[in-house]
């Protein structure tokens, strides 16, 4: 077990040891009698300064056109939300899953799309050769894990969604918007591991 690995795993038992914090909903939600599951991998690079994984969508994509977003997607009939996160990672960025050293499960967020999605936090090795799949990815990048998971850099905005004003968290790294779904997750994954105050 690499030093990354046993800190994060120490982070994820101890924040996930009491109920859940007052976490970021997606206010889309009241609506919606029934969601799909999915899944994402939260891939953390085994660095000394470790990194997150995450990619922008093709501008031709229906769903989330252009946005930031990790890697992941529905669940195929039998499979569970890790086997769905690993499978996707591979389909869409070449990672393969024996390269990936899961850590765990963490809080279930429903989507206005419909969507209960399950993050998985992993571990992956630096440098893996990546082959985005073109079709699904078009860019990936990594940000500094101590970035994105510092409560500091979680900005607070608010937009209009059907007649009222509705609040969203994001991260701008590097030119990169961090929002939606994928800020609210990382923003909720930040309050279970306390990653910043345990490190600094």
């Amino acid at each position: 077990m690499t030093g990354l690995i046993g800190r994060l795993t120490r982070a994820y038992e101890a924040g996930h040891a009491a109920p859940a914090p007052r976490l970021w909903p997606d206010p889309r939600t009241e609506q919606i009698a029934s969601f799909k599951p999915a899944a994402v991998l939260i891939a953390v690079t085994d660095r000394p300064d470790p990194g997150l994984l995450l990619i922008h969508r093709p501008g031709t994509m229906r769903a989330h056109p252009g946005q930031v977003a990790f890697p992941g997607g529905r669940l195929d009939p039998g499979e569970t939300p890790v086997e769905a996160a690993l499978r996707e990672a591979h389909e869409e960025l070449g990672i393969p899953p024996d390269a990936v050293q899961v850590i765990g499960e963490s809080d279930l967020y429903q989507t206005g799309s419909g969507y209960a999605v399950t993050p998985v936090l992993a571990v992956v090795p630096p440098d893996l050769p990546l082959v985005p799949n073109p079709h699904e990815v078009a860019q990936w990048f990594e940000a500094p894990l101590s970035f994105v998971l510092d409560p500091a850099q979680h900005q607070t905005g608010a937009m209009e969604w059907a007649g009222e004003m509705r609040r969203y968290v994001e991260m701008h790294w590097n030119g990169h918007r961090i929002w939606g779904v994928t800020g609210a997750i990382i923003a909720n994954l930040a309050q279970r591991l306390n990653w910043t105050s345990a490190h600094d």
